[in-house]
């Protein structure tokens, strides 16, 4: 059984706001130290950082605009927290306790992701589905009820679509928050840290993302774990960890487009 949301949704719009604005620190300086908080819905937007660079406001109103419309922004910046710059001063290393696992993706995982991208191609709106064996349940906003039940029964699926009837969905009638969808970023892999609005030196980032990479490549689950300051994780350097986690990001886009599906 599995959910996924499309890149609309407006929990996922926080993520990718948030993805933005690491994307921003990241043009600013190699390795920047950043965490971004997003809260938005009904025309307002809410944003906390925690970073070791400054972004420019203008920047950061610009890609509010171009991902969510036009709302008020409130942006508030503090600097980094000094005894979690100074752990990270010499070499990356943890800078927090976590616990964090990866699994293979299942068939189901696969076919949510499918059906979640292709229905999102078609409608580019807001819209959430599961699917539970042969059981598919589609919530497609912007889109005619009985046209979709139609198409997607064809498919040969026990499908309900739009239980309560046709809907418009986003942000003005839900809000949207960082890390709120992290069953649908990450599928049976999900732990306690959320993957968006944080650089690479965060493990709830690279380890998760080394985690679910060791998982897929290996066919079998994986379980770590870390605490401050650790330098070496699953026998292999931090560092190295973090690289792999960059390459990673490079190779689909960036953390803003990672913010649009996550791992899968």
């Amino acid at each position: 059984m599995i959910e996924k949301v499309n890149p609309s949704h407006p929990d996922k719009i926080a993520d990718r706001i948030a993805g933005a604005l690491v994307d921003m620190a990241y043009m600013a300086a190699k390795d920047p130290k950043i965490a971004v908080e997003v809260l938005i819905g009904h025309g307002k937007a809410h944003i906390i950082t925690e970073s070791s660079v400054a972004l420019r406001p203008d920047d950061i109103y610009k890609a509010v605009r171009r991902i969510a419309g036009t709302v008020a922004v409130d942006y508030v910046r503090h600097n980094q927290d000094a005894h979690l710059a100074e752990n990270q001063r010499c070499e990356p290393r943890c800078g927090d306790n976590g616990i964090f696992k990866g699994i293979p993706l299942t068939d189901e995982e696969k076919r949510a992701s499918w059906l979640a991208r292709a229905l999102y191609d078609e409608y580019g709106a807001d819209g959430k589905y599961i699917i539970d064996g042969d059981k598919v349940v589609v919530c497609q906003s912007h889109a005619t009820t009985n046209e979709l039940r139609e198409k997607l029964t064809q498919k040969g699926n026990r499908v309900i679509v739009n239980p309560l009837g046709d809907w418009l969905g986003g942000l003005n009638v839900d809000t949207g928050a960082t890390n709120r969808k992290l069953g649908s970023d990450m599928g049976h892999s999900v732990t306690g840290g959320g993957l968006h609005g944080k650089d690479l030196s965060k493990a709830d980032v690279s380890v998760n993302i080394y985690a679910f990479l060791k998982a897929q490549e290996t066919g079998q689950p994986v379980e770590l774990s870390c605490a401050i300051g650790d330098t070496t994780i699953d026998g292999k350097p931090y560092a190295g960890i973090v690289e792999i986690a960059r390459r990673y990001i490079n190779d689909i886009g960036g953390f803003e487009k990672f913010a649009e599906w996550g791992l899968f």
